[in-house]
């Protein structure tokens, strides 16, 4: 690493210690909106996941092709039909969320919903029948069934899980698009890092891409300490 390098690194690494402003009004923005969104968002979408994994109904096949084709979907798309809702002429409008937390909220629901539910769609569909079978004859409330049969497939919830957070706190064109990237409001990790090395300040752009590494591999770890609790051990 030459002398430039090491020095934008000690740069970057100052702004993280020394609890940068700026660089940490960023990153709370960034975390609580894509969190909020996930929040919202997690169990609407595994319920729906279960619905279509456990039952059989007319439409069915068209929803998770839908589903399907709305994962794919490049977020300034998605972006641009959020901003067209929350624009001043959208059916939105009068809430009045353009450029606002509440807006990328929405924005980031409809990018990790879709996520969720193929995520969550294939884990059920995996899962033995009979446990949810045997909760039901037993007279569980189904809400109690779900949740047997959840606890049987952690592992893979967890990581549609850790795929819808990735995907809306890494995205960058919905967040533009919706937030506008305003300081201290709507200027997330993805924007500002966009942001800043165009004007060529890369120690921030930097210090925020370390904390997205540091957050991915510590879900990593996570991960695969639940991954080897969940496999069976030989003897």
């Amino acid at each position: 690493m030459n002398e430039g390098a090491q020095a934008l690194m000690q740069q970057a690494l100052s702004l993280l210690l020394s609890l940068d402003p700026d660089t940490w009004s960023i990153i709370l923005v960034s975390f609580s909106v894509s969190f909020t969104a996930l929040a919202i968002t997690f169990l609407p979408s595994m319920v729906l996941g279960f619905v279509l994994a456990f039952t059989q109904f007319r439409g069915r096949w068209l929803i998770t092709n839908l589903i399907h084709t709305l994962q794919s979907v490049p977020t300034v798309v998605i972006g641009l039909f959020a901003y067209l809702l929350l624009t001043r002429m959208g059916p939105l409008g009068d809430l009045k969320w353009l450029f606002t937390q509440q807006g990328m909220i929405l924005g980031q629901m409809m990018i990790c919903a879709p996520v969720l539910v193929a995520m969550s769609q294939a884990a059920f569909t995996s899962v033995d029948r009979r446990a949810w079978e045997t909760a039901r004859t037993l007279g569980a409330p189904w809400y109690n069934a779900i949740w047997s049969v959840c606890r049987e497939l952690k592992v893979p919830l967890l990581l549609a899980i850790v795929a819808a957070f990735s995907r809306i706190l890494t995205e960058v064109g919905c967040s533009m698009m919706v937030g506008g990237n305003i300081a201290g409001v709507t200027r997330n990790i993805p924007t500002a890092i966009a942001l800043e090395t165009n004007k060529g300040d890369f120690a921030q752009a930097i210090a925020l891409g370390l904390v997205l590494l540091v957050l991915a591999l510590a879900l990593n770890l996570v991960l695969g300490c639940l991954r080897g609790k969940a496999e069976p051990r030989s003897h």
